[in-house]
């Protein structure tokens, strides 16, 4: 897919995210639009995934240690048709399977996710599984910032260097703000990219929200043979709503009917502006 594709589907992924989340009266909306533009780099331009190949041993797998964030992958998973979009309208409502995280019972949901912690640690397992049957499966993994704090992780990290599981990445959604507080105040993680080499993975920044970015490198993997990828993507709560960004308040909240209003008012203007770049 041309990288101007997937950049007209990150501004319309947003106002969907916000439709579904106004609609449910719930849902992690500044960690979902921090995590678009990757969701939407991978399933759209890197991964061999989709609803046909679902069950073959062969495809690549994601699993979303950030499950909180699920609003977001309900919304790609739905474009990428492996279920019908309107079956959002009922997230978080009475006895729908759409519920506040990832599970199993959605199709294109590989595992169950929310407990911090374990995104990273079931990836690495299903990345040395696909090294002995001497398959080509990637697996990626989604974690928040403010997830590195549990010692699950880190676990994983040692596991994944000594296997030298260079099939696997995991990406940071590093926007510097977790529920309470800012990262720095809660629990710091810097200089996070000497810890992660000190670990044994090869590292590199990018800008999360750059899709230009995002393709070339999560198509360039491995980064280094022999080691697993570790990608700290800096990105931005509420990422694309003026309102939203860098304001803790949004870790979990839901728009009001004038600010849902206002947002999608914002997105149909950037929508417009990018389209207008393009002629």
């Amino acid at each position: 897919m041309l990288v101007e594709e997937i950049q007209r589907k990150s501004i319309e992924y947003r106002k969907k995210v916000l439709k579904y989340i106004y609609n449910a009266k719930a849902g992690h909306t500044g960690g979902s639009l921090s995590i678009l533009d990757i969701l939407n780099v991978l399933y759209n331009d890197v991964m061999n995934v989709s609803p046909e190949n679902f069950h073959s041993n062969d495809r690549d797998r994601f699993i979303q240690s950030k499950g909180h964030s699920v609003e977001a992958l309900y919304v790609v998973l739905a474009d990428k048709g492996f279920f019908p979009e309107e079956d959002l309208l009922t997230l978080c409502k009475y006895n729908s399977p759409y519920i506040g995280h990832p599970t199993k019972s959605i199709p294109g949901i590989e595992q169950n996710t929310g407990g911090l912690g374990h995104g990273l640690p079931i990836c690495a397992g299903t990345a040395l599984a696909a090294k002995k049957d001497n398959s080509p499966v990637k697996v990626f993994t989604i974690l928040g910032d403010g997830e590195m704090a549990e010692g699950s992780n880190w676990e994983a990290m040692m596991f994944a260097a000594h296997y030298k599981l260079d099939n696997l990445c995991a990406i940071l959604d590093y926007n510097k703000l977790q529920i309470t507080a800012a990262n720095e105040d809660v629990m710091g993680l810097e200089p996070i990219d000497k810890k992660l080499e000190a670990f044994g993975w090869a590292v590199k920044h990018v800008d999360g929200h750059n899709i230009e970015k995002l393709s070339q490198t999560l198509n360039g993997l491995p980064l280094e043979k022999g080691k697993p990828t570790f990608i700290i993507a800096h990105t931005t709560k509420g990422k694309g709503i003026s309102y939203m960004e860098n304001v803790l308040k949004w870790h979990h909240g839901v728009p009001s009917e004038e600010q849902y209003n206002q947002a999608i008012t914002e997105l149909d203007k950037e929508l417009e502006e990018f389209e207008n770049s393009l002629k």
